[in-house]
Order: structure tokens, then C-alpha cells, then sequence
């Protein structure tokens, strides 16, 4: 059973991890200055366009390896709070006409909350770390 549950952590954070990576890419890729320019119109700071695609390129591909997966997934958690609340609210859950709703960050801050809570797993680097760490301080102990 445990390992059905470490499969499951390490199919949520890997597909968490390529889908903030991809979103962040394409902020970078489709002009960051018009993205900041987006944040601006919308009474956000223009520099949170930077931190938020830099958080999502890094955050998603450390994500992919398990590395600082609690982390990462507190502060992704934060930025889907914050699109929900100051883009997605008003237009309800599913949207209403051109304006697409907040299912997607909805879901995507539920996974981010399951790994901020849960960690990255067997399956991480986060693991790995440990249990490197673990044997370290062990052999200094003797």
C-alpha cells in the first residue's frame, strides 16, 4: 500500500511540476514585458510578472526532481491563492462568456497543498537528501 501512495506523490508532483514549468515558460516566451504590463493593468506590481515566472520555471522543475517540494509547493499555493482572488473570482467558478473561471488554479492549489503538506515522497531528491543526511550524521555519531 505504501508504495501505491509514493506513486501517487511522485504522478502528482511531476505532473504539478510540468504544468507550472510550461506556464512559466510560456510567460517568458510570450514577452515577460507584456505580462508585466498585464500584472500593471490589473493594479499588481509589473515586477511580480518576473518572480511569478521565475518562481513557476523553477518551482516547476524542482518540483519534477523533488526538490524542495514543501517549499515550492507553499509558495505555488500562494500564487493560485492569489490569481484565484485578483484575476479568476469574478468570473465564478466555470466563467462566464469570454472569461475562463478558476477550476484550473483551483485544482492546481489542491495538488500544490497536498505537497506542501506531504512532501516529495520515496521518489524525490528531497528523499534522497535525507537519507544521505541521515547516514552523515549517523557516521558521526560513532
Amino acid at each position: 500500500m505504501l508504495k501505491k501512495q509514493e506513486l501517487g506523490i511522485l504522478v502528482l508532483r511531476v505532473v504539478l511540476g510540468i504544468v507550472f514549468l510550461a506556464h512559466g515558460m510560456a510567460k517568458f516566451n510570450s514577452g515577460i514585458e507584456k505580462v508585466a504590463g498585464w500584472f500593471a493593468s490589473m493594479g499588481l506590481p509589473g515586477f511580480m510578472a518576473y518572480f511569478v515566472a521565475t518562481l513557476e520555471v523553477a518551482g516547476g522543475t524542482a518540483l519534477i526532481a523533488g526538490l524542495g517540494t514543501r517549499i515550492i509547493s507553499f509558495l505555488l499555493a500562494t500564487t493560485m491563492i492569489g490569481a484565484i482572488v485578483k484575476v479568476k473570482l469574478a468570473a465564478g467558478l466555470l466563467g462566464s462568456g469570454k472569461a475562463s473561471g478558476y477550476e484550473l488554479e483551483l485544482v492546481l492549489l489542491a495538488m500544490a497543498i497536498c505537497l506542501a503538506l506531504s512532501g516529495g515522497g520515496e521518489y524525490s531528491l528531497d528523499s534522497l537528501l535525507s537519507k544521505f543526511n541521515s547516514k552523515k550524521n549517523d557516521n558521526k555519531a560513532i
